[in-house]
């Protein structure tokens, strides 16, 4: 299905947010997405129609839950290309990185000591690495971001060492849109013998992945992003290395024996899911994938770029500004800026008076803010339902905002 500006309007009526709030003009996808009535019908479907408990129950509706259960597991794992003993369902994709800072130690040689990430990490890949250092055993390095917004590989390849247990970095960057070359990165790392983790939080709801092709060891992403509900997260890892690995929580459903004394647990995935999951959440994360496969990836991440690329041009036409955006051809719906001497605050908050919704601030990457000398940017970002009308309405607005601090 491919996307032009008329057929993205028809798209959106898909998206009852719009009707209830008419005049939106929704710009900050990077941070929720929005969702489309199949994937909200899915959600409440299951709790009118189909609520139990999964794995336990001999009776027809939780046979029925666990099924469905199941089935939204294999449609994740066909969407990235695993296999669906390698799902982990969290809470989100800082689930899955925290589950990783706190259970991958059990599977690291001996004499592997340091964690390698970079410089424009959203806090979620940043903090728990952190943690982990602070809990002792560990060092952390950081990957430079270029002046061209871009991430530096030779500077990659300088600080990868033999000691590198792991390397963890976004697939695409949440304030800058820079999409990291994830495949040559992992080529890189698994030369020193170095776990690869990805962060797909920002590129899962518009390119296609495939965890074989990128040759990772572990992926996250977050269900909130791509058209699916709040709390549900996966976290995708190699077969082998969960087996290995010890769980994160304790308790019900993640074990196999228990007695007084001690615990057998279960095998992946179900080892990873200790407590009642969110049934809900991924029958309709489930639903928001086929509703994303109909469309396809390919076709939002064409539209992406070409609102991207629209919006760029018209933003350099307005005087004093700032963007954050590298001169690459590979684009996806992500633009921060900044209008000189205007804070960002004051500029969204302008901007809503126009019924635009943008973020701003530091958009959970402190440490990138400090990097790019400001205290934080304007981001706007895009998704299958904005047009270029939707960006006509942006740069009108940021004029007048402008204007007002002339």
């Amino acid at each position: 299905m491919k996307l032009t500006n008329s057929s993205v309007k028809k798209l959106k009526e898909d998206f009852p947010i719009f009707k209830n709030n008419p005049g939106l003009i929704y710009l900050d996808s990077a941070a929720t997405s929005q969702r489309p009535s199949v994937v909200i019908q899915a959600f409440v479907d299951f709790y009118e129609k189909e609520n139990a408990n999964i794995s336990r129950g001999v009776y027809t509706l939780a046979e029925k839950a666990t099924r469905r259960y199941d089935e939204a597991r294999e449609v994740i794992a066909k969407f990235i290309g695993a296999n669906p003993k390698e799902i982990i369902f969290t809470r989100n994709a800082t689930e899955g990185l925290n589950l990783l800072s706190y259970t991958l130690n059990s599977i690291i040689p001996e004499g592997k000591n340091e964690i390698l990430i970079t410089e424009m990490e959203h806090h979620s890949n940043l903090v728990p690495w952190q943690q982990l250092v602070q809990r002792g055993g560990f060092n952390l390095k950081f990957v430079q971001v270029k002046d061209d917004f871009t991430l530096d590989i030779e500077d990659l390849k300088e600080k990868l060492t033999d000691k590198t247990a792991i390397v963890s970095v976004t697939h695409i960057s949440n304030v800058l849109g820079t999409i990291n070359p994830v495949e040559e990165i992992s080529r890189i790392a698994k030369e020193r013998g170095a776990l690869v983790i990805v962060d797909a939080a920002q590129s899962a709801p518009s390119i296609k992945i495939d965890v074989k092709k990128i040759d990772c060891d572990f992926i996250v992403f977050s269900g909130h992003k791509m058209l699916g509900p709040g709390g549900i997260g996966v976290l995708c890892g190699r077969a082998e290395l969960l087996e290995k690995m010890h769980p994160f929580n304790f308790g019900g459903g993640m074990i196999k024996k228990v007695t007084l004394e001690n615990t057998e647990f279960a095998s992946p995935p179900e080892r990873f899911e200790a407590g009642t999951q969110n049934i809900a959440g991924a029958i309709a994360l489930a639903e928001a994938i086929k509703y994303l496969d109909k469309i396809g990836l390919e076709n939002i991440q064409e539209w992406e770029k070409e609102l991207t690329f629209y919006a760029i041009k018209k933003l350099k036409e307005i005087g004093g500004m700032k963007i954050y955006n590298s001169e690459s051809d590979k684009k996806i719906g992500i633009i921060s800026f900044n209008l000189k001497d205007i804070h960002p605050h004051d500029v969204a908050s302008l901007l809503n008076d126009s019924k635009i919704a943008i973020r701003a601030g530091h958009h959970c990457a402190m440490p990138l803010m400090k990097r790019l000398e400001v205290v934080g940017t304007c981001r706007a970002s895009f998704y299958v339902y904005n047009t270029l009308e939707d960006v006509d309405a942006l740069i009108s607005a940021l004029k007048k905002v402008k204007e007002k601090f002339e």
